[in-house]
């Protein structure tokens, strides 16, 4: 008996002394700072089995996400910074952000909605994208955390922010489960007619956090269907299989596998920067979107959502420029995106689901990343 505490003492000492030495030196006074005249801070969330997420209220983003691997040590599995200041001087704006009013591009920066015509601030020409020059990402949320495990964001967009109508009251939950789920939840409510499609941009990387490429995870899209784009990443309207295509996910395979082939569409994204038409048997239902597995840690990542599509983008624009937490910089391809959302550009085509949301409704989004091994 002596001797099996001792070993389990000794493998407890062990993991502790691999958690310990691969945690990232983020201190939350490097978060506390004033700006645009609001308090911005860092907020740490655990649950029982040692996973550890951290949030900071600037964009509401997730900065730090501490995952165990098959041998049980811990990792920071999201690209992001140690400091605020990172995330105001970062040419990439989006690392772990909660995105807003629109996720993804609007073409030309103009909808038009019960025949009023809306011009949009245009921040990717000659495109809108992930709502305009100062979207959700760049915002002071309001925090208050409800225990250990869970943060609740809110925040008031006024009337024509960014140029998109309606005064837009949103609310965005993070809850770190016991079940090992960082479940996000989103509802909303406007004042007026207006278009929506919130989601989170956090980037992946189940080595770790700026440890080499992720071409050799393995990925799975339970989606049948596309939406092709065109040379400025606006769907042109189409769905289309993904069957024959390197957009084939329904069989697990590895990012790297297909991402060269000469091809139309991974040549206009760089690679895969596409929206995966979710298969869906209720709308309204949470349900599994996609899967990512490490072979080399035996980390294992599932998205569940209710929205109808998921961008796939696989850190193409990342060009080693930015150094991240732990003084790494960010590689081309070192990281990947499972942004759960509507498609592109909806509010130009009537054939894509609504994104119109009015007076008395409650928007909800659901998405959860859930983390295990195998």
């Amino acid at each position: 008996m002596k001797v099996l505490t001792f070993v389990l003492l000794a493998v407890f000492a062990f993991v502790s002394c691999n958690q310990k030495n691969s945690k990232p030196a983020i201190k939350t006074a490097t978060f506390h700072k004033l700006v645009d005249g609001k308090q911005v801070d860092l907020f740490t969330l655990k649950n029982k089995n040692g996973l550890e997420m951290t949030i900071t209220n600037y964009g509401g983003r997730i900065v730090s996400l501490m995952v165990p691997d098959k041998s049980g040590k811990m990792e920071d599995v999201v690209l992001g910074y140690d400091s605020i200041d990172g995330y105001l001087n970062a040419a990439e704006q989006y690392f772990g952000a909660s995105i807003g009013r629109y996720g993804n591009r609007i073409a030309r920066g103009t909808f038009t909605l019960d025949s009023v015509k809306y011009n949009l601030a245009v921040n990717n020409t000659p495109n809108s994208l992930h709502g305009g020059v100062k979207g959700f990402s760049a915002k002071v949320w309001t925090a208050l955390q409800k225990g250990q495990n869970e943060l609740e964001l809110t925040l008031v967009s006024p009337d024509m922010e960014e140029g998109f109508p309606g005064e837009l009251k949103v609310k965005v939950n993070y809850k770190l489960t016991d079940a090992n789920e960082v479940a996000i939840t989103y509802h909303a409510e406007t004042n007026k007619p207006t278009v929506l499609n919130l989601t989170n941009h956090s980037y992946f990387n189940l080595h770790g956090a700026g440890n080499g490429d992720i071409l050799d995870h393995e990925v799975f899209l339970n989606a049948d269907k596309y939406t092709p784009i065109d040379s400025a990443l606006i769907p042109t309207g189409k769905i289309e299989t993904v069957i024959g295509t390197p957009f084939d996910f329904t069989t697990p395979a590895t990012v790297g596998a297909r991402i060269n082939e000469k091809n139309e569409q991974l040549t206009f994204g760089l690679g895969y920067d596409h929206n995966f038409v979710l298969n869906k048997t209720d709308a309204k239902v949470v349900s599994l979107a996609a899967s990512v597995y490490d072979p080399q840690s035996g980390r294992f990542m599932e998205v569940f959502t209710n929205e109808p599509g998921i961008q796939f983008y696989c850190g193409n624009f990342l060009k080693g420029k930015e150094i991240g937490k732990q003084n790494k910089p960010y590689n081309f391809r070192s990281a990947l995106c499972l942004e759960t959302q509507h498609f592109p550009n909806s509010p130009n085509q009537p054939d894509f689901p609504s994104v119109v949301l009015r007076p008395g409704e409650v928007y909800n989004s659901v998405c959860t990343y859930k983390f295990s091994v195998k």
